[in-house]
């Protein structure tokens, strides 16, 4: 009989978070509840957003964010660089480092930001 040392592979094991169920935090946005964090899986950050009326405009010198509106006013928009377009629901939107951005409107979207989210990554002009 042979035995072999080296050790069986385990299996990958899916990553399951309650958005809900997460605290929220204050943002420039409104609030926002973030997940996946710390999933080495997961090359970034999920996070479901309340955009606020009083939302700032900011940017990132080294994240992108793709926003996913999940649900919106009928005017709702984005600011991008100062340009304002219109979203409805299932727009999605890839922000890279550098774009001034912020949500205008009620709304709830989800956003995937890659690397991981870094809150000293926000940058403010005024």
């Amino acid at each position: 009989m042979h035995s072999s040392t080296r050790a069986a592979a385990q299996a990958p094991v899916a990553t399951i978070v309650d958005m809900m169920s997460l605290p929220q935090v204050i943002c420039p946005c409104g609030t926002a509840r973030r997940a996946f964090a710390d999933c080495d899986e997961f090359p970034g950050t999920l996070h479901v957003t309340e955009i606020a009326t009083t939302a700032k405009s900011h940017y990132h010198q080294s994240l992108t964010e793709t926003y996913l509106i999940l649900e919106c006013a009928a005017d709702a928009a984005m600011e991008l660089d100062g340009q304002r377009v219109s979203v409805k629901p299932l727009t999605a939107v890839v922000i890279p480092p550098g774009i001034r951005h912020r949500a205008i409107g009620k709304m709830r979207v989800a956003i995937f930001c890659t690397p991981n989210f870094d809150p000293s990554d926000e940058h403010f002009d005024d």
